[in-house]
């Protein structure tokens, strides 16, 4: 019996940096399902005990670990799990390990299909979609997001209905037109394994001196982006966004031990969009991930002229020129024949 989906990627708005107990997030989170950016994953059960991995048709055994954390962890909810070995085929549609969340949407693809295969033998699922989200969480916690298309906030704030520590949720308020199809295309700057992982960033914000004040700030950068989101206020949108990437790295460089993801073409990206944006009034923005690659976000509408932007003054500081041009979108498809 086997399942298979594929589900995109995410990138954050407001970022989810520091957790606590299994996977639990410190501060709540918001951010834009992507579209290209996606795993595609086979779950295979078999009746052999043990788990493989193969990453592009490759056994991969580094990725065995993971997954095995990962059915530990959802054994109390789905002890048929036990029962089973596991066949994992994955392939993604970016570069892994390079700061692009490829564990969100490779373990937002792994719980969609554990849903997918306890109902096929019969175990009760009051609510895939969540449930999905919770399991997806346990693996990696920003994969929780990556089960709904458009906005997904996730962790309990006060300014968003039903968010939940748990499990993501599809933002529930209003959002202007020019927010459904905003662009995302990804300067790739460094696509190697990052010297630091996310999950020892996470840890380092056990002790971080100013944690209490960012997750203060992340509660109420979500409660500001709820009237620019309504409104469609591209100004107060870009502000706020880039302010967050900045803070995330500014997190990372006073940790201790301290560490910088960013690259120098990653500052000179940065540099190109601001200086883009002053002289042509195009609201084109950034944002970063855990990561060196840049997220740049515009709006639909000034497509043409960012795309020219990013052939002319982007590419050049690229790893061989590379970019994906991407967009909010719809969220995990079944890949099922």
């Amino acid at each position: 019996m086997k399942s298979s989906f594929r589900a995109p990627s995410n990138i954050a708005l407001v970022k989810y940096w520091g957790k606590y107990g299994v996977q639990l997030p410190s501060n709540p989170s918001i951010s834009f399902t992507l579209d290209a950016c996606a795993t595609e994953t086979t779950l295979e059960l078999t009746d052999a005990p043990g788990i493989t991995v193969a990453l592009d048709g490759v056994d991969t055994p580094s990725f065995v670990p993971k997954v095995a954390q990962f059915v530990d962890r959802i054994d109390a909810r789905h002890p048929w799990v036990k029962d089973y070995g596991f066949r994992v085929q994955t392939h993604n549609t970016f570069p892994h390990s390079s700061g692009i969340a490829s564990s969100a949407s490779g373990m937002s693809a792994l719980a969609l299909c554990i849903v997918d295969l306890a109902q096929k033998l019969g175990h009760e699922v009051a609510n895939p979609m969540q449930e999905a989200s919770v399991l997806a969480r346990l693996g990696s916690g920003s994969a929780c997001r990556s089960v709904y298309g458009g906005l997904v906030v996730w962790g309990e704030t006060p300014s968003v209905e039903g968010s939940s520590q748990d499990f993501g949720v599809a933002y529930p308020d209003a959002v202007h037109e020019v927010f459904r199809s905003y662009c995302d295309t990804v300067a790739l700057v460094d696509v190697g394994q990052k010297a630091v992982s996310s999950s020892a960033g996470h840890q380092l914000m056990e002790a971080h001196p100013f944690r209490t004040q960012r997750f203060a700030q992340a509660h109420d950068h979500l409660a500001a982006l709820k009237p620019i989101l309504a409104a469609g206020d591209l100004d107060a949108f870009i502000e706020l966004v880039e302010l967050e990437a900045l803070t995330l790295h500014g997190l990372m460089m006073s940790s201790s031990p301290s560490y910088i993801l960013m690259r120098p073409n990653t500052l000179r990206i940065i540099e190109a969009i601001r200086g883009f944006r002053r002289d042509s009034g195009v609201p084109i923005s950034f944002t970063l991930d855990a990561g060196a690659n840049v997220h740049i976000l515009y709006p639909a509408a000034f497509e043409q002229k960012a795309l020219q932007f990013v052939k002319d003054n982007v590419k050049p500081w690229c790893k061989d020129g590379r970019v994906i041009v991407d967009r909010v979108g719809q969220g995990p498809v079944s890949l099922q024949q």
